[in-house]
């Protein structure tokens, strides 16, 4: 599977025999190697790597470093402390573990980097749960990032656990990929109440028609921000005193694909004009909408909108 440039992949096999740049360790945060993955590094690799772990330790739960990798065939091992000395983890620690090992890696320059079920062995951590952690933060990680690395692999000791964790990284991804992406996608709209009537803008793409200020929230940003940034873009008026009237979810409600609103009634300061997306500008009084046609559902959100303003 691929996400952006990066390949993803769950594999069989011993961590230890891996020719990549970077091998993972589920460490301690004194990096102190015993058992688990971190003993087998450490026997096959050489004490040196627990030496320099320990020089470079304590560190934080959640934080990770690296170090040579010894006598192993790959360039380095990080060092990703998902537990203290009461060998205790948690979904948090597994989570930002598993995000600094990629950081870590980013900063190294390196190609490729091999997980093991981080938290699962000495933490007792389910395999499920670590699995779809794991995945959630390389999701998030390869989306947020723009990480130059062009491989991720989850290696998995033994049959049962790879077959779990196969399911958890690889299903729950292509979940994300093939269907979550392809929607419904979330949009905004703004009914901007001014002295004369409200705002309404004549659409410069398709659909075209007579719309309310509005458009797609992008990745990280909230609906209040959304539509503030929508409003100034389309109507150069700046938002204020904004409250949520109502959602509008229709899977036909928007002719391009499946689109959920939230439609805010705000106040605005500013003196109103065209901006992007917008081929005009008008302001409309309320006895004028029925008389009106819109693009989307907006006659319906505006016919609602009379309702309680009646």
């Amino acid at each position: 599977m691929r996400i952006k440039d990066t390949e993803i992949k769950v594999v069989l096999g011993d961590i230890t025999d891996f020719k990549a740049d970077v091998i993972v360790n589920a460490a301690n945060n004194k990096g102190v190697m015993g058992g688990g993955v971190a003993g087998a590094i450490k026997k096959k690799g050489g004490k040196i790597i627990e030496d320099e772990a320990v020089k470079k330790c304590p560190i934080g739960i959640g934080e990770a470093i690296f170090t040579s990798a010894g006598s192993l065939r790959a360039k380095y091992v990080i060092h990703a402390a998902t537990m203290g000395m009461n060998f205790e983890t948690d979904e948090t620690k597994i989570r930002s573990s598993c995000r600094n090992s990629l950081k870590v890696a980013d900063e190294l320059g390196v190609h490729s980097i091999v997980f093991p079920a981080l938290g699962c062995g000495t933490g007792g951590f389910p395999l499920l749960a670590s699995a779809k952690i794991m995945a959630q933060e390389v999701w998030r990680y390869l989306r947020e990032e723009g990480s130059r690395i062009k491989e991720i692999v989850f290696c998995l000791y033994d049959k049962d656990a790879y077959d779990i964790f196969n399911k958890g990284v690889m299903k729950y991804l292509e979940h994300i990929l093939y269907k979550l992406q392809n929607g419904p996608f979330t949009t905004v709209d703004a009914i901007i109440e001014v002295a004369d009537g409200i705002v309404i803008i004549e659409r410069s793409n398709p659909p075209f028609g007579l719309a309310l200020p509005g458009g797609f929230v992008d990745y990280g940003e909230s609906l209040e921000a959304a539509v503030k940034r929508e409003a100034k873009e389309e109507t150069g008026l700046d938002l204020t005193e904004i409250k949520q009237f109502h959602t509008y979810s229709d899977p036909k409600r928007d002719p391009r694909f499946h689109t959920i609103s939230m439609v805010f009634i705000a106040e605005a300061k500013g003196k109103p004009h065209a901006g992007d997306d917008a081929k005009a500008l008008r302001i409309v009084k309320l006895n004028e909408i029925e008389k009106l046609d819109f693009a989307f559902d907006h006659k319906k959100i505006l016919e609602d909108y009379l309702k309680i303003k009646h």
